[in-house]
């Protein structure tokens, strides 16, 4: 007898359908010599410090640090997991084999390895890794079933994470707790602090100062208007009102002359496909969906096999995939009728920026299944058409474009000596007093859309800044009256995080990186996993560190006392976080011991405890 272990009941009805168990026990499904049941998530956790240690159980300055001499593992405390777990254990020891069917990630590794070591499994043990619940995929997947011990470093890496957390959070939340909290008993009181939480609650306390500490900057730009359209000086901006104003009125009544018109023509490559967090940050912008809420609706889709697996931080396709395109795509074309256009016969497109199996490691970026989308709600709708027009552009062409720039310029018609400073460049300090002010525009019109017809509204698609700017025909040397003026701005303050760009900020360490490429580069050092920063969050929210106004995010008084607390600055630095995170995905790859990095963590842990009660 098999015995196959899902994660969800859901999940295992699925797996049960394409195996032939068709016999409803309590707890698992039977047939074809297969038993199929599921966990509900985590059935076993960390054990409390109490568990190790009777002493543990009170929180005392004198118990810490609290440092286990070998972590251990029990059932999570509740009637329905410890039923779940003796059918799962009566299964177990009587299987001839076990094929682990949990998420195909860390933490769906985690979560099985420890229900198969408490219900103390001896039997051979395969792991299913695929991609999609759709029943070809299910079938590929059990003809490839590979053993356990291929997947040990991704355990490991889970291991540490849960290991990592519990030492963190555990020593760190007692010990800031008892120093600093009049009444940590009650809950409210106690001061939580984690590994990867409490430097992304830091980010949010160091944007909210940066705005409260802003000091807005007058200045004034010189431009001018020409044929009805808008052009700015090449000069710096003006920190005084009246310098501004003495270089333009010398320019009042002067003659503006366009010395060149250029183009340019250039392609915009479409948007990269969904990864998780791109995913979450698109919801958020255009739907206003918490991360959270948008994790439990690809969740869904992928769980009713419309969608790939989630959970992923690749914007990448393996090479295998390109086979399967045209069938995705027949299953779209009922639902978006751009699909039609590239199943006419034409080979598809096979772009580097899409297929790249250097890019991929257990998972490919989220796409579509060849399973038509029917039943779905409109929130998974709204999910669902975003995902599907990103697969579809990808094997549309480039956007082409034409750019063009103007020069032009102005001579002053009076202006003293004095004022030489108001417009000649600092760096050029051999500049005369009769050299002209020199202005320039641009503007960007689409010769092709290509990949952007796809879309309802294109401008939410393209980069920011190359949107289209049409300007009438230039031609060089042409010369005409022009009306300069100044412009008035005020440097503003940095906005608040929304969840969007909170995200985006857990995904680079708090570094604010626009460019795609070099965002895909920094991911290793992320704080947190796609899969846990939409958690992260709401534990932010749930703890009142944090709260929401409409899309923004603000922390609260007791969030930014409890960062102000906290001396150590390894505990607030997304940076150092995001390297701890490196280490784990390098344990995954077997470039990195988990044992080193949890001697660093009981380090860290006990350096710690040391200085906080010696301060």
């Amino acid at each position: 007898m098999t015995v196959c272990i899902a994660e969800k009941p859901s999940v295992a009805r699925e797996i049960a359908d394409v195996l032939g168990a068709k016999i409803k026990r309590d707890g698992y499904l039977e047939g074809n010599d297969y038993c199929v049941t599921w966990t509900f998530g985590h059935l076993c956790s960390l054990k409390e410090p109490h568990d190790y240690d009777p002493s543990w159980r009170y929180w005392a300055l004198s118990t810490l640090p609290m440092i286990p001499p070998r972590f251990g593992i029990k059932l999570i405390d509740s009637d329905s997991y410890k039923k779940q777990f003796a059918v799962i254990e009566r299964l177990m020891q009587k299987a001839d084999m076990i094929v682990n069917c949990g998420d195909a990630g860390q933490e769906g590794e985690l979560i099985q390895r420890w229900v198969m070591q408490k219900a103390k499994a001896t039997c051979p043990v395969k792991r299913l890794w695929i991609n999609s619940l759709t029943e070809d995929a299910i079938r590929e997947g059990f003809k490839k079933l590979e053993d356990q011990s291929r997947y040990q470093k991704l355990y490991e890496a889970g291991l540490c994470r849960a290991i990592g957390d519990w030492l963190l959070g555990m020593n760190a939340t007692r010990l800031y707790t008892l120093k600093y909290s009049h009444s940590y008993a009650n809950d409210r009181k106690v001061l939580s602090i984690g590994r990867v939480q409490t430097p992304t609650l830091a980010l949010i306390v160091k944007r909210q100062e940066e705005i409260e500490g802003f000091v807005p900057e007058q200045s004034w730009e010189l431009k001018t208007l020409y044929r009805d359209v808008q052009f700015n000086a090449v000069l710096d901006k003006f920190k005084l009102q009246e310098d501004g104003e003495k270089l333009r009125s010398s320019l009042v009544g002067s003659t503006f002359v366009v010395s060149s018109v250029s183009e340019k023509k250039s392609k915009e490559a479409p948007p990269r496909l969904f990864d998780l967090t791109s995913l979450q940050v698109e919801c958020n912008k255009k739907f206003g969906f918490t991360a959270e809420q948008s994790l439990a609706l690809i969740q869904s889709l992928y769980e009713k096999k419309y969608t790939s697996y989630p959970r992923v931080d690749t914007t990448y396709l393996s090479e295998d995939i390109y086979p399967k395109v045209p069938s995705i795509l027949r299953a779209l074309s009922g639902y978006i009728q751009f699909t039609a256009d590239l199943l006419d016969g034409r080979k598809l497109p096979k772009s580097k920026k899409f297929f790249d199996n250097s890019k991929v490691t257990d998972h490919h970026a989220i796409i579509p299944t060849a399973v038509p989308a029917r039943a779905m709600t409109a929130q998974e709708s709204a999910v669902y058409d975003l995902v599907a027009r990103r697969f579809i552009a990808a094997f549309y062409p480039d956007c082409e474009l034409s750019t063009t720039t103007v020069e032009g310029q102005a001579q002053p018609l009076a202006l003293d000596s004095q004022d030489q400073h108001l417009f000649l460049d600092n760096s050029d300090q051999t500049s005369q007093l009769t050299e002209a002010i020199k202005f320039k525009t641009s503007g960007k019109r689409i010769l092709k859309p290509g990949w952007r017809v796809i879309f309802s509204n294109p401008a939410d698609e393209i980069e920011k800044g190359s949107e289209e700017k049409h300007l009438p025909a230039f031609k060089k040397g042409e010369s005409g009256p022009h009306s300069p003026f100044l412009k008035e701005s005020w440097t503003t303050a940095p906005k608040p995080y929304t969840e969007a760009s909170l995200l985006r900020a857990m995904e680079t360490a708090g570094k604010l990186v626009d460019d795609e490429s070099l965002r895909e580069l920094m991911k290793e050092n992320g704080i947190g996993r796609p899969s846990t920063r939409a958690s992260i969050i709401e534990t932010l929210f749930k703890r009142e560190y944090i709260r929401r106004e409409k899309k923004n995010i603000f922390p609260t008084d007791r969030g930014r006392e409890l960062i102000s607390l906290i001396g150590d600055e390894l505990l607030k630095s997304a940076e150092l976080t995001g390297i701890w995170e490196k280490k784990l995905r390098l344990i995954e790859k077997d470039e990195y011991q988990a044992q080193d990095f949890i001697s660093e963590l009981k380090t860290l842990v006990n350096t710690l405890v040391f200085n906080v009660l010696n301060a």
